[in-house]
């Protein structure tokens, strides 16, 4: 197995060519590297996915470092929960995330307020990174029953892309980044305490006067549920708590801005594409989504702690190391796709990406396990908004950058991706 030493000034240097420029250990056995002078591992390949996502193998707890919570995730998210903790937690976002008719009505409400958006912009110059994350921010806290006011909207819009944007870097984006979590966690608290009050002031016997005799009663809202989520301790969370899981939402759809602008990046780079888009609706827009997500750069890794000695490929990883798990890498890997840096939306054509190959979001089972359980949401957005563009006229004014620097992490088109909405 190799040996590196310290790579912490080639990841910050190298961004997501840092693992994968270095070629691969024979077999997909881990890789060993030095990060801020402790020794780690990194991992790749399907067999190393599901060991990474192996409870008994890696937990998560402690392994998030701290500028990663106080930018990304928050502090005490359900990311850094193990054992019943964490699928107690797991739970309440398995049962918002991933019922269908949630995703469906989110869906809905996006592409609504996209197409009022681009009739605005119609002969004037749209960025569509920036359009897609206000567009995002207003349906997913619509659709969350969070009571923002205007002013309140456009800054959880700027602050959740801050928070992304500025996790993987140290200076300024990166404090952005802290600044704008700061806020939002004060502003959702205060949603979540009201909410609370509003349950404790109308009684039960008025709850179930609300519904008509024999009909269902109303799902609660998303804010409602985090509100009212009771841990594996039975308590309720903690305002607090409360607040990061609720970001926790709202944060990772307004990040599917980062995918908006990949997919029209794509359909302008790759102009058969809308015409098989506009020639195939929704099975092709789907392959297309699962093409952006493989092709183009947005997690690089997913990182956790040994839980005990580990041995996996003939190598030993002690207690207490850290582990990463190569996302960048794996979804680039020559041997588990075909010419892996061409754009081929086909390779999904009728075909599921199997879960611990297409590691975008992470790995495992979504409800059980760490995978992310919004990927369903950002499938389906990601197929309405490149669906929608695809058929419609737009251009892409020159002189603008459109080059996707590796270095950077998060990445994005440099220009964010501005076009020209036609009639």
């Amino acid at each position: 197995m190799n040996s590196f030493p310290d790579s912490t000034l080639a990841l910050l240097t190298r961004g997501y060519a840092w693992r994968p420029g270095r070629g691969r250990s024979p077999g997909g056995d881990p890789v060993r590297v030095r990060l801020l002078g402790r020794r780690a591992y990194v991992l790749s390949g399907p067999d190393a996915v599901g060991f990474f996502y192996d409870e008994e193998h890696i937990r998560r707890r402690t392994a998030v470092p701290g500028p990663v919570q106080d930018t990304l995730f928050g502090r005490g998210p359900v990311h850094t929960l193990d054992g019943a903790a964490h699928r107690t937690r797991k739970a309440l976002f398995t049962g918002l995330l991933m019922d269908p008719e949630r995703v469906a009505a989110l869906g809905e409400r996006v592409l609504t307020l996209w197409r009022r958006e681009l009739a605005r912009s119609r002969g004037r110059e749209l960025c569509v990174f920036e359009a897609a994350s206000r567009v995002l921010a207003r349906a997913v806290c619509g659709w969350a029953g969070l009571p923002l006011s205007e002013r309140d909207m456009r800054r959880t819009a700027r602050d959740c892309v801050a928070m992304v944007d500025g996790w993987g870097t140290p200076g300024p984006r990166h404090w952005r980044a802290r600044r704008a979590r700061r806020r939002q966690e004060k502003l959702f608290a205060r949603l979540v305490q009201r909410a609370r009050a509003a349950d404790a002031a109308q009684p039960a016997s008025a709850a179930r006067a609300a519904s008509p005799s024999g009909l269902p009663a109303r799902p609660p809202s998303v804010l409602e549920a985090v509100a009212r989520h009771r841990d594996a301790d039975g308590s309720l969370l903690d305002a607090h708590t409360a607040a990061v899981e609720l970001l926790n939402v709202v944060r990772p759809t307004v990040a599917v801005a980062w995918f908006a602008a990949f997919a029209a990046h794509a359909l302008h780079r790759w102009p058969e594409e809308a015409a098989a888009l506009r020639e195939d609706g929704g099975g092709r827009a789907r392959a297309f989504a699962q093409e952006v997500r493989r092709f183009y750069p947005f997690a690089p890794f997913v990182g956790g702690k040994a839980a005990t000695d580990l041995v996996l490929g003939g190598e030993r990883i002690p207690a207490g190391s850290l582990v990463l798990l190569d996302v960048y890498g794996q979804n680039h890997d020559p041997a588990l796709w075909e010419a892996p840096e061409r754009f081929d939306p086909a390779r999904f054509d009728g075909r599921p990406p199997e879960p611990d190959v297409l590691v975008a979001q992470g790995g495992g089972d979504a409800r059980s396990g760490h995978r992310c359980p919004g990927e369903d949401i950002t499938v389906a957005l990601v197929s309405a908004l490149a669906a929608d563009l695809a058929r419609r006229s737009w251009t892409v004014p020159e002189g603008q950058d459109l080059r996707i620097p590796l270095h950077r992490m998060p990445t994005r088109p440099r220009s964010g991706m501005v076009i020209v909405p036609g009639p």
